[in-house]
């Protein structure tokens, strides 16, 4: 069975940390391009950041502004994102992706993910 579980969200202070993992089953995470994308309450989803499978490069989306790590253990199959100088917009539910691509042109990622985690839970408040 193909299955994606993110673990890791909770409340945390503003200014706090948080690391959300992503456990892949029933695939090879190494065979996809994976990523990690948020939806905000009332707002669109939109993408975090995601790990080129052909090199290995990394994406961020503007907002992230050096706060936020993404990194894979292919060994583990499993994704991580570390999540730095918490704000209360980041608040979201925060999802793990894997599929063919994700790229990044100027501002906007265009990409076509094809097995999506249920999402954790991240609440910045104080």
């Amino acid at each position: 069975q193909v299955q994606s579980v993110e673990f890791g969200g909770g409340l945390v202070q503003p200014g706090g940390s948080l690391r959300l993992s992503c456990a892949a089953s029933g695939f090879s995470s190494a065979d996809y391009t994976l990523g990690w994308f948020r939806q905000a309450p009332g707002k669109e989803r939109e993408a975090v950041s995601c790990i080129s499978r052909k090199d290995n490069t990394t994406s961020y989306g503007d907002f992230v502004k050096d706060r936020f790590t993404v990194s894979s253990d292919n060994a583990k199959n499993t994704l991580y994102l570390q999540l730095n100088s918490l704000k209360p917009e980041d608040t979201a539910v925060y999802y793990c992706a894997a599929g063919s691509f994700c790229l990044e042109v100027y501002t906007d990622f265009y990409y076509d993910m094809e097995y999506w985690g249920k999402g954790t839970l991240v609440t910045v408040s104080s």
